[in-house]
């Protein structure tokens, strides 16, 4: 596989874009169905912000997987899902940054570092193949959805804002994954879930606080 020069600058522009936070915002973001003043303690506020540079950081790792991922397969089809997926997940990261703001807290300082890691990690897969690349895909929006799930759970009841966006990203999580499970995705062997789980927890676990 090779990039021509234009592709190429493309891509490095896709990427500088992501680290900078410079997204676009093709959906309004999720509206709260409980219309209320939040007022959130110090504590709450604080937990909602880790919470959510978590959940930013995921986002900027979804950029990186699914750019690598479009540039090493052989189907277009397959490229066209992966670049649909990868315009939501867009969203996701504008709608997560700005609530970042409104929270008053900044992103992960360590994106450059998780954006790199999860590139090479979408390169992997998909250089094994269509099949163990869509399967990385389902593994991995499988276990965001697990994590998603996590985050209602946690968050403050009175932060609406974080948990309608939160909610609206499971559901498009889960999408995903179906997409690449219906696409034809292979089951990854037990040994790769556990590694992807124990990738996951040192990055949630540091970009929680950093």
């Amino acid at each position: 596989m090779s990039l021509h020069m234009d592709q190429f600058i493309i891509e490095g522009d896709k990427a500088l874009r992501t680290l900078m936070g410079i997204v676009s915002q093709r959906r309004a973001t999720p509206e709260p169905l409980v219309h209320a003043s939040e007022d959130l303690t110090d504590a709450q506020k604080k937990h909602a912000a880790g919470l959510m540079r978590v959940n930013h950081v995921g986002e900027v790792c979804a950029q990186a997987l699914y750019q690598a991922q479009r540039l090493t397969s052989s189907s277009d089809t397959i490229k066209q899902q992966l670049a649909t997926a990868a315009i939501e997940e867009e969203d996701h990261l504008y709608w997560c940054a700005h609530r970042l703001q409104e929270l008053q807290t900044r992103p992960s300082l360590l994106n450059p570092l998780w954006y790199t890691g999860a590139f090479a990690m979408g390169l992997a897969a998909g250089l094994a193949g269509d099949a163990w690349s869509l399967g990385f895909v389902a593994e991995t929006e499988k276990q965001v959805e697990n994590h998603l799930e996590g985050h209602l759970e946690s968050l403050p009841q009175e932060d609406f804002a974080s948990r309608a966006i939160v909610e609206k990203m499971r559901e498009e999580e889960f999408a995903h994954g179906q997409m690449a499970r219906e696409a034809g995705a292979k089951e990854l062997p037990q040994l790769i879930k556990n590694i992807m789980q124990g990738v996951s927890r040192v990055m949630t676990k540091t970009a929680y606080y950093l």
